[in-house]
């Protein structure tokens, strides 16, 4: 694991990060690549989510990720898919023992934890979700299964610096979210995505963190931006039952 927290309260939760090590995947995934959906090996896919689950206590068909696509849409989860995985950028649920994952290699992933009211969720915030509200959207679910006080965790991410877009995107994005208006490397216009993420979560939770570092810049990490043709990494969450 790259980084991980558990959470006390009536239920406890495990918040965690993976990046490239403790894998079997080959070649341009190496590592421990969790994405199905990039043109590695399915095999290797399947056993390095099978390793995944074991390290975060769950058994594989309980490890669930959905079809990611950019937007905002946000699953309730209580038990594995019956019927494929849904298509949202967010999951939440209050069911112990089920692992919510989404899949990354540069867009921020976030995790949020309710430990009073035992639920918990996860959201991929790339550019066009951040932008769009996939943060109020997981949080405002969070609080309709009634939880109250919020603790959140962003992962790392493709750092402003590093990632640059044309002026005409960095205008359309910081028009609705100026906290992301940034510049590369090289003086040319960026966006600072986990800004707008940050910017958004702090009126929500009590206690928000993040976990530094940039995709492009670490090497333990996917990254889409500086590698092209690579694996995904992972944010993870998982509600537990305390004993």
């Amino acid at each position: 694991m790259l980084w991980w927290a558990e959470q006390a309260g009536p239920r406890e939760a495990l918040r965690a990060f993976t990046g490239r090590q403790g894998g079997v995947s080959s070649g341009d995934f190496a590592g421990l690549n969790l994405g199905d959906h990039v043109g590695d090996d399915p095999a290797a896919v399947a056993e390095n989510r099978s390793r995944l689950a074991t390290e975060v206590g769950v058994a594989p068909g309980r490890l669930l990720f959905a079809r990611q696509v950019h937007g905002t849409g946000v699953a309730v989860v209580d038990g594995p898919w019956q019927h494929g995985p849904p298509e949202a950028d967010a999951m939440v649920t209050a069911t112990p023992g089920l692992a919510l994952g989404v899949l990354v290699a540069d867009c921020v992933p976030v995790l949020l934890h309710a430990p009073e009211e035992g639920v918990v969720g996860v959201a991929h915030a790339g550019r066009r979700g951040m932008a769009d509200g996939v943060l109020d959207a997981v949080v405002g679910v969070m609080r309709e299964l009634g939880a109250t006080t919020l603790l959140a965790t962003v992962g790392p991410s493709v750092c402003a610096r590093c990632y640059e877009v044309p002026a005409t995107m960095r205008a359309d994005v910081s028009r609705r979210r100026p906290v992301t208006a940034s510049v590369s490397w090289h003086g040319t216009p960026s966006l600072d995505v986990a800004a707008g993420v940050l910017e958004q979560l702090a009126p929500h939770c009590w206690d928000l963190e993040q976990v530094r570092g940039c995709t492009v810049e670490r090497d333990d990490l996917y990254s889409h931006r500086g590698d092209g043709t690579t694996g995904r990494w992972a944010g993870v969450a998982v509600l537990r039952d305390v004993p």
